[in-house]
């Protein structure tokens, strides 16, 4: 099975050695996707601010690779504080569609200033 490294629009390249999207077959993965604007910049605000943007570099990465939200099996969610949990997961649920994609949510020590990061595997569609 070959490996595909795709860039997506209005996601800034990373600097160290990775790639955002990687397809592999029918499954896309996306390296953990930040609060970060086309600018390189954190966005400005809470968890649900961050939310939002972190969500639309994840679907900017599905529709890079030929996907959709829709087509998102499972996520890994980490949380600078899981207080936040509720209002992330408000806006989570506006994103994702019934069935949802299995997830996992931890606390992790992200980088400065950064609340949430999402990563997300996809099967795309046939």
């Amino acid at each position: 099975m070959t490996r595909e490294a795709i860039q997506p629009d209005g996601v800034p390249a990373p600097v160290p050695p990775y790639s955002p999207v990687v397809a592999a077959g029918d499954l896309v993965f996306t390296a953990g996707q930040v609060a970060m604007d086309p600018a390189g910049a954190i966005v400005a605000g809470g968890v649900a601010e961050q939310t939002e943007q972190v969500l639309r570099n994840v679907a900017a990465c599905m529709a890079a690779a030929g996907c959709s939200l829709d087509d998102v099996v499972k996520t890994t969610v980490f949380l600078d504080d899981l207080a936040d949990f509720p209002a992330f997961n408000e806006i989570y649920a506006r994103h994702f569609t019934r069935p949802f994609p299995a997830r996992t949510t931890v606390q992790a020590g992200l980088a400065p200033g950064v609340l949430v990061e999402i990563e997300a595997v996809a099967r795309r569609p046939v």
